[in-house]
C-alpha cells in the first residue's frame, strides 16, 4: 500500500482528537474502518503511529516523527491550491504567518494585519515549535513566532533571519490551598513527590528540559497525566489532582494560583524568525518590535508575573 494524503490527514485527526472512536466521528467513517486504515499505515511505515489505550490514542516517537512531516504535506497542498487560485484570479499572495497556538502569534498577526491593511494576513498555528521551524524552511511560511528551550536553542541558517523577543521563566501551577501556595516562589525538588501534569512533546525540547532540570534537582517527576490541551490541564490542577509547569503567563484563578520556581531554572526563549527571501524581510525589525508589543500586552494582565519582575528588578 502506498502512503495517500487521505492517510496522513487521518492520523493527524487521531492526533487531534486524542481517539479513534472521535476521529472517526470528524471524518465521517465508521470506527473499524478507520482503525482497519491506521493498521494498513502502520504496517506501511514498520512500527505502531499510536499507542492505543483507555486514556485514547497517544503518538509513539514514530508518531511524533510521522506527525510532524504529515502536518507538513498537508500544508503544502493547501498551499499549492491556494497559490493556484490567487495565480487564476491574478491576486497577491497572502502573508502567511506561523506560531504556537497562543496570544502572542495571535496578537503579532493582529497587529501585523492593521500595519499592512492592504495585504492579507494568515496565521497558522501549531503546538510543535519544530514543525513551525520545518515550514518555514521548507518556504511554507513567511515569518514565525516559537519558541526553544535552555540546551536545545534553534541555530538559524544564514537563510533566516530571527531575533529573541522575550526570556520568559517557567513557572509551576498549584491548586488554592496547596502547601506552597502562600509562597512567592517554590524550590523545584519540594515538588519531587507531586503528581504532575504535562503538555507532551513538542519536538524542541519540551519536556526534556523539564526532566533535565528535574533530574538536576535530584529527582524524577512523577508525570501522572499527558495532555496536549491547556484547558484541561488547568482542571486537574484545580481539582488537586496534580501541579504543572507552565509559563509565567499561564492565567492564574478558579482554584489555581501559579507561582515562580526559586532561581528560574528553565527560562524559555520566544523568538521571531522570518524568510530573508519573503514579503517580510525589509519589514523584520518593525515584526520584532509587533511581537514585542503583544506580548507585554498578555503579560500585563498576569499579576503574579509582574510581581515576580518587580522583585527581580525586571521588565517585560
Amino acid at each position: 500500500m502506498e502512503l495517500e494524503l487521505r492517510h496522513l490527514r487521518a492520523v493527524c485527526v487521531i492526533a487531534d482528537t486524542g481517539s479513534i472512536t472521535k476521529a472517526a466521528a470528524a471524518l465521517g467513517v465508521s470506527q473499524p474502518a478507520l482503525t482497519a486504515l491506521l493498521q494498513r499505515v502502520e504496517r506501511e511505515l514498520g512500527g505502531q503511529v499510536f499507542a492505543r489505550g483507555r486514556q485514547g490514542a497517544r503518538p509513539t516517537p514514530l508518531g511524533q516523527y510521522v506527525l510532524v512531516r504529515a502536518r507538513s504535506m498537508l500544508m503544502a497542498m493547501d498551499d499549492l491550491r491556494r497559490g493556484a487560485a490567487y495565480q487564476t484570479r491574478g491576486e497577491s499572495e497572502p502573508i502567511r504567518l506561523g506560531g504556537l497556538a497562543g496570544p502572542v502569534s495571535v496578537g503579532l498577526a493582529d497587529r501585523l494585519g492593521a500595519r499592512l491593511p492592504a495585504a492579507e494576513v494568515r496565521l497558522h498555528a501549531e503546538y510543535s515549535p519544530r514543525l513551525l521551524w520545518e515550514l518555514l524552511l521548507a518556504d511554507r511560511l513567511d515569518a514565525a513566532a516559537t519558541v526553544d528551550y535552555p540546551g536545545f536553542e534553534l541555530r538559524p541558517p544564514p537563510n533566516l533571519l530571527w531575533d529573541v523577543i522575550v526570556r520568559e521563566p517557567v513557572f509551576v501551577a498549584l491548586w488554592e490551598g496547596h502547601p506552597y501556595a502562600d509562597r512567592d516562589e517554590v524550590e523545584l525538588a519540594d515538588l519531587a513527590a507531586e503528581p504532575m501534569a504535562m503538555t507532551p512533546a513538542d519536538g524542541a525540547g519540551w519536556p526534556d528540559c523539564w526532566h533535565l532540570a528535574c533530574e538536576q534537582a535530584g529527582f524524577t517527576p512523577r508525570v501522572l497525566y499527558t495532555i496536549s490541551d491547556a484547558v484541561p490541564i488547568r482542571e486537574m490542577v484545580a481539582t488537586r489532582r496534580a501541579v504543572s509547569p507552565c509559563q509565567a503567563v499561564f492565567p492564574a484563578g478558579d482554584g489555581v494560583v501559579v507561582r515562580a520556581l526559586a532561581g528560574s531554572p528553565i527560562t524559555l526563549r520566544h523568538l521571531v524568525i522570518c524568510r530573508r527571501d519573503g514579503p517580510l524581510a525589509e519589514r523584520f525589525d518593525d515584526l520584532v518590535q509587533l511581537a514585542r508589543e503583544a506580548y507585554r500586552a498578555y503579560a500585563a494582565r498576569r499579576p503574579e508575573y509582574l510581581r515576580w519582575l518587580a522583585r527581580h528588578g525586571r521588565e517585560v
